[in-house]
């Protein structure tokens, strides 16, 4: 809770109830957008300030896209969430046809601002100027751009087990939360997935940070200090310039995280080094001259071969052996 007390999901209340449910993540379909009601898309153009840029409007559907995306359970995506997906702030278009609800797979446009939706809807005389406001459409690049972070988030999330977690036990022994409390930095949550059951063969532990702030922070953990944490090799390459900007400091135990951005830092896995008394660290054809390599006894992959071979010659010795003294007897 905000106040540093730790409970479990049934005290965790949402409009009265408990929030905590399920027994299995497999159970635990997790989402930030349905077919009902306004697309994702729509709901941030309605509810961002006024001065907020298209930018960063698009910003935040990928920032909300990241949480069902790196959530334990299974992600459920409306469709078309990934390319700006509109339907003109129509929030009930059940019966509005495919003017309102149709999806452009060449990116040419999202479908915002098509018309208006149905007067004397709750929104209307808001959603008028929105819609009218030529800096508010996105163009085909934003429409590529966004489902380009969304295809990194994809490969992300396959890249590690550890965000698909198969039984309750696993979540909570190998997930927790970092930036809790009465002291937490407002509008961020720090997720900690650790592998201790050893099911990634690359990642030891993985830190993934939602900031939802407008600006840049700086986020300290003491207790991660001298670690290589590094950001995760997609988004080191990724589309979108400002998450390359994510780092973490060793020295100082600080993340520097983008603002509206989902950064994800991994810590890979030292590889064993292998004893020098080892059998296999010492190649038995390394310790003989090569004069002596013809010498060397058959190995097992031959040894059925072999085996045949003898067993026929001394069938045959038996065969040609008792021929030569039936022979013998005859001619006596």
């Amino acid at each position: 809770r905000s106040n540093g007390d730790t409970v479990d999901g049934a005290h965790l209340l949402y409009k009265g109830a408990a929030a905590g449910y399920t027994l299995d993540p497999q159970e635990n379909v997790v989402y930030v957008s349905a077919h009902d009601n306004e697309t994702l898309f729509d709901a941030v153009q309605r509810k961002a300030a006024p001065a907020t840029t298209l930018a960063d409007r698009i910003r935040m559907n990928n920032l909300a896209l990241s949480l069902p995306m790196f959530s334990q359970g299974v992600p459920f995506f409306h469709g078309g969430d990934d390319i700006l997906r509109s339907k003109s702030l129509d929030g009930n278009s059940y019966n509005s046809g495919d003017w309102f609800n149709k999806l452009d797979w060449t990116f040419s446009s999202n479908n915002w601002g098509v018309g208006l939706p149905v007067e004397g809807s709750n929104y209307w005389n808001i959603d008028n100027p929105l819609l009218a406001d030529p800096a508010l459409k996105p163009a085909q690049s934003d429409i590529t751009g966004a489902t380009a972070v969304f295809q990194e988030y994809l490969q992300i999330r396959k890249s590690s087990p550890l965000f698909r977690l198969q039984t309750a036990d696993q979540v909570e022994r190998c997930l927790s939360f970092l930036n809790t409390g009465p002291n937490q930095t407002p509008g961020l949550i720090a997720m900690h997935l650790s592998d201790l059951d050893n099911l990634d063969t690359n990642y030891s532990d993985l830190l993934v940070f939602f900031n939802a702030n407008p600006g840049s922070l700086n986020f300290g953990a003491e207790a991660l200090a001298g670690q290589a944490y590094q950001l995760h090799p997609i988004q080191q390459s990724s589309s979108d310039p400002v998450v390359r900007n994510a780092s973490f400091d060793p020295a100082n135990a600080t993340f520097t995280l983008p603002g509206r951005t989902t950064a994800v830092f991994i810590l890979r896995k030292v590889a064993p080094t292998p004893s020098v008394t080892s059998a296999s660290a010492i190649p038995i054809a390394t310790t003989l001259p090569a004069a002596a390599a013809t010498t060397l006894p058959v190995t097992a992959a031959h040894g059925p071969s072999i085996l045949l071979a003898v067993g026929i010659l001394l069938l045959l010795a038996v065969i040609i052996g008792g021929g030569y003294y039936l022979f013998q007897r005859r001619h006596r």
